[in-house]
């Protein structure tokens, strides 16, 4: 039998609002004790019927859960001493006084209070009860990245200004070669940029003060928009953070404020793009990558009416393949949908004033035309939105998009990522501009960047070292397996002095691991020789399988396989190899000397370093 005190206190803990109560206040409202025989365990002291309880009766009438059973029942309070259906503690204790059939009326008429993740009955955290492990949580995720050698490490990798394409390690006396970084064209280290970035330092100073919105718009920001507007033609231009937010933002807000919008995204798409995806909640399917048959499958599914979106890039970083951009707008044009088209690792790379693939396409119209003038019909201009980044050939840090007024407005408006965040600072956005415009005119680190890419991929080809066939700047290396990237990673760095990072899952699929070598207008003859020496070795030391090895194992992306199965994927012109053809080189070429009065273009390399590239190689 329950004392008086004891049932009391269960009572309050069964109740969230008489739990708010004290014990004592509340057997002071209990005149008479409360009853201890089943049945009146079972009614509880809160409900109708049960006599002698006026006080607390008054006080649980106040309750927000029982109370409008308590006042709705009040007139049959002498009938049968009905139990309030919503009462959570009559409805726990009511199986040993009820019929089944009053069980089954009171279950079906109760309320549950129950929150998914919650317990059935009270939560005391009066109890000694272990909390979650968190740390065992983070230290089993970090195990797992470890067991499936997917963990990632970071170098410490030091570039060096004055000494383009050099670095130095932790040890500042340690000088290697980079061959990975995203910096394509040098632009960070040149003179026209750091020089405007300094004014613009000493003017404005470093920081934004704070958002567009509420400090952070200024003229440099206008001035950079601008720019980047022109560059693609296009009638207004947006500037993020990074391009990373310039894509989750640009996706998730136009494609959740578009009504059943249904999204076409390639199988290779970046990250960014993924999460803006999902973060639109839109429905998506995704395409093989450069499968244009797959696509139009897709599109075909759906009325013309039904708003889409075909999210795609012009270079995948990876794989160094290409979108296959005029199909895909005109699948876009028969099915209804706009064209969202990543040029990340395309701007400044491509196209006679660094505007992309798209650009390059038309390349000699759009060598001709006025600057932002708009080209009728030019594939630029068949694309909706394009995005692009400040963080890599450009040489500074940001992202954007360039597209109609009306959806640029749009996404200022309510793009989260873009509202409520710290503009990019003044001396990044002066950069940014002076790098747009020197790209613009000069052709000489376009033209260097692809000849040295064609002389580094031809090379490895001699040595049997598996190159993923692209048409792009990017040398992707073919390893295969995770650990192995990885050690052959180590060995360049440790027995070479030469840095490139190892790509593992999930940037890759498991199983197609590499290296990726991106050569840059600064590696000369010496430097390329010395790295081709240096992978023919690791490839030997580590038994890597080269690409007789993998036409033995019937290939892999595009590796060992026959050129007219991995035209089926690597995109640009069917029977073409390269984006920039040997007529625009030649005219790239010809081009700067002009503009450099005749003066040779050659890689702008240090003395010093020089000298140390030929002691070496002796």
């Amino acid at each position: 039998m329950l004392n008086a005190s004891k049932s009391m206190s269960i009572l309050s803990g069964a109740c969230p609002y008489l739990a708010r109560t004290g014990l004592s206040a509340l057997e002071g409202m209990s005149a008479r004790g409360l009853s201890t025989s089943a049945a009146g365990q079972a009614r509880c002291s809160v409900c109708p019927g049960h006599t002698g309880q006026s006080a607390l009766l008054a006080k649980a009438s106040e309750c927000p859960v029982v109370g409008p059973s308590i006042r709705a029942q009040d007139a049959a309070a002498n009938s049968k001493h009905a139990i309030p259906a919503s009462c959570p503690f009559a409805k726990g204790n009511s199986a040993s006084s009820s019929t089944p059939g009053e069980r089954a009326s009171s279950d079906a008429t109760a309320p549950v209070f129950k929150q998914q993740g919650a317990s059935a009955g009270p939560v005391s955290h009066g109890s000694r009860e272990a909390m979650f492990d968190y740390e065992g949580m983070y230290q089993a995720k970090l195990a797992k990245k470890h067991a499936d050698k997917s963990y990632r490490y970071f170098n410490n990798i030091n570039r060096l200004a004055q000494r383009y394409p050099q670095a130095h390690t932790a040890n500042a006396a340690n000088i290697v070669t980079v061959w990975c970084s995203n910096d394509y064209l040098g632009q960070s280290k040149n003179p026209v940029v750091t020089d405007a970035m300094k004014v613009a330092l000493d003017t404005y100073g470093a920081g934004a003060g704070g958002t567009r919105n509420i400090a952070g718009n200024s003229a440099l920001h206008l001035r950079l928009e601008a720019e980047l507007a022109q560059l693609h033609r296009k009638e207004a231009a947006l500037v993020f953070s990074s391009c990373f937010v310039a894509n989750d933002a640009t996706i998730s807000t136009l494609c959740s404020a578009l009504p059943d919008c249904v999204i076409f995204s390639d199988k290779m798409n970046h990250a960014s793009m993924i999460q803006g995806i999902r973060n639109s909640r839109a429905r998506k399917h995704v395409f093989d990558h450069n499968d244009l048959e797959h696509l139009e499958q897709l599109l075909a599914q759906y009325p013309r009416s039904t708003p889409k979106m075909i999210a795609f890039e012009s270079v995948y970083s990876m794989s160094g393949t290409v979108g296959r951009i005029p199909e895909i707008c005109a699948l876009a044009r028969k099915y209804g949908a706009i064209t969202f088209l990543d040029e990340v690792h395309a701007v400044g790379m491509y196209g006679p004033h660094g505007a992309g693939v798209a650009e390059h396409y038309d390349y000699e119209a759009s060598l001709h035309a006025a600057p932002g003038q708009r080209i009728a019909g030019s594939v630029l201009d068949q694309v909706d939105i394009i995005t692009g980044t400040l963080g890599k050939a450009f040489g500074i840090v940001g992202g954007y998009i360039a597209a109609s007024s009306s959806l640029v407005d749009m996404i200022r408006s309510y793009a989260p990522g873009f509202i409520f965040t710290t503009s990019l600072p003044p001396p990044i956005n002066a950069g940014a501009v002076a790098s747009i415009q020197y790209l613009h005119a000069s052709q000489r680190e376009r033209f260097l960047q692809q000849t040295h890419t064609r002389e580094l991929k031809a090379d490895l080809a001699d040595a049997g070292i598996p190159v993923v066939p692209n048409p792009s700047h990017i040398v992707p290396v073919l390893v295969g397996d995770a650990e192995r990237a990885k050690m052959a990673s180590d060995m360049l760095l440790a027995k070479h002095n030469i840095y490139v990072q190892s790509i593992n899952y999930p940037t890759v699929p498991v199983g197609e691991e590499r290296l990726r070598i991106t050569p840059s207008p600064g590696h000369d003859n010496f430097m390329r020789a010395r790295l081709v020496s240096a992978l023919d070795n690791v490839w030997t030391t580590l038994g890597l399988r080269r690409t007789a090895d993998w036409a033995r194992e019937g290939g892999r992306c595009g590796v060992g396989e026959s050129r007219a199965h991995s035209e089926l994927h690597v995109g640009w012109k069917r029977g073409v190899e390269h984006v920039w053809e040997d007529h625009q080189l030649k005219q790239a070429h010809d081009a700067e000397l002009a503009r450099k009065g005749g003066v040779p273009i050659k890689p702008a390399i240090p003395e010093t370093v020089q000298q140390v590239i030929s002691a070496t190689m002796a």
